[in-house]
């Protein structure tokens, strides 16, 4: 009996945190028309005369406090375990493998040895909880694309987003009550942001997004499928998961990239606001990373928590990510199984 294909898809990660494969990397990553969605001509000018000689070596600093000899960079690490782990829940009836968006492993080489298996369907789960069309409607494309090359292909199925699952929740909720969240003066729900023009254009109505007071803090018909608004009820399902009252949070937004304005609040002037009020000790979750990454573990512990120090605080403390928890993989296997 032939087995099912599971296909699990990552943003990525450089290969080395060498400066030249940084460069590398954020060309390949920023040159994706859906991650910076203007002019083509323009594009190219930005990344590669711009963005990427800039970035690179500083990224490449950046890595480096992250990197371990052995596993790589912490995202490349935990994807691996996912993926292993999953294997395990799964069985011989089925092919788990592992892919990166950007660099490796490949979408291609992970999608060909698939092929060569003979699966008799591939089920897609792009990595990212909340749909956005940067990330995971960027791997729906590439896949198409790819497998619309073959002269025949099995069956093939996504994962659209899992911004809800009640699993995933439990999961984050289990990794705060770690660190006794009615210890914090405040808690944050940090996730990777997006220009606003991105959301704008995931409005089909062309009457909803940025016109109606308060567009993404219900989610609904209108808005269902929208990054901003999945994001909230991420953060709410979680917060009510912990009992964590309304005032005591706030949902932000990080990693900016250029001068456009992007999705508000932005994390970091959230952190100043709350240290020029007097709080000194923040909770963060990051809820829209399935691993520990750079954007975790050293944009909000190291950026996040020295800014904060500066400005009179005591203490941020990251709530862990997915990673390989118990309680993630159950998550998973329900939605393959399902």
């Amino acid at each position: 009996m032939s087995k099912k294909g599971v296909l699990l898809v990552n943003l990525g990660t450089p290969d080395s945190p060498s400066t030249a494969d940084v460069r590398k990397y954020l060309r390949e990553f920023l040159m994706d028309p859906r991650v910076i969605d203007v002019n083509p001509v323009l594009r190219t000018i930005l990344v590669k005369g711009f963005i990427a000689p800039t970035r690179g070596p500083k990224s490449a600093k950046l890595y480096q406090q992250i990197w371990d000899e052995k596993t790589g960079s912490p995202l490349l690490h935990y994807s691996k375990l996912q993926q292993q782990l999953l294997q395990d829940r799964l069985g011989d009836k089925y092919m788990v493998e592992l892919a990166m968006r950007y660099q490796s492993p490949s979408i291609e080489s992970a999608l060909t040895r698939l092929k060569d298996a003979l699966v008799q369907e591939i089920q897609v789960i792009p990595m990212f909880p909340q749909y956005a069309s940067a990330s995971t409607g960027s791997v729906y494309e590439k896949i198409m694309d790819i497998v619309g090359k073959w002269p025949t292909s099995p069956n093939i199925s996504f994962i659209n987003s899992f911004h809800d699952n009640e699993l995933m929740i439990e999961t984050f909720a289990n990794n705060a009550q770690k660190h006794d969240p009615e210890s914090y003066d405040h808690i944050l729900f940090s996730f990777h942001g997006l220009p606003q023009r991105q959301l704008i254009k995931s409005d089909h109505t062309h009457s909803y997004c940025l016109k109606v007071d308060g567009c993404c803090e219900t989610l609904n018909d209108t808005n269902k499928f929208c990054y901003s608004a999945q994001s909230h009820h991420t953060a709410k399902l979680i917060a009510q998961k912990l009992n964590i009252p309304k005032e005591k949070y706030t949902i932000c937004f990080q990693s900016r990239l250029g001068s456009d304005p992007w999705v508000q609040p932005y994390t970091s002037e959230i952190v100043a606001k709350l240290a020029n009020e007097g709080k000194k000790r923040l909770l963060v979750f990051c809820p829209a990373f399935v691993a520990d990454c750079l954007e975790t573990v050293f944009e909000v512990t190291k950026e996040y928590g020295d800014e904060f120090k500066a400005l009179g605080g005591e203490h941020v403390q990251l709530v862990e990510s997915l990673n390989d928890s118990p309680t993630w993989i159950d998550a998973l296997e329900k939605m393959v199984r399902e």
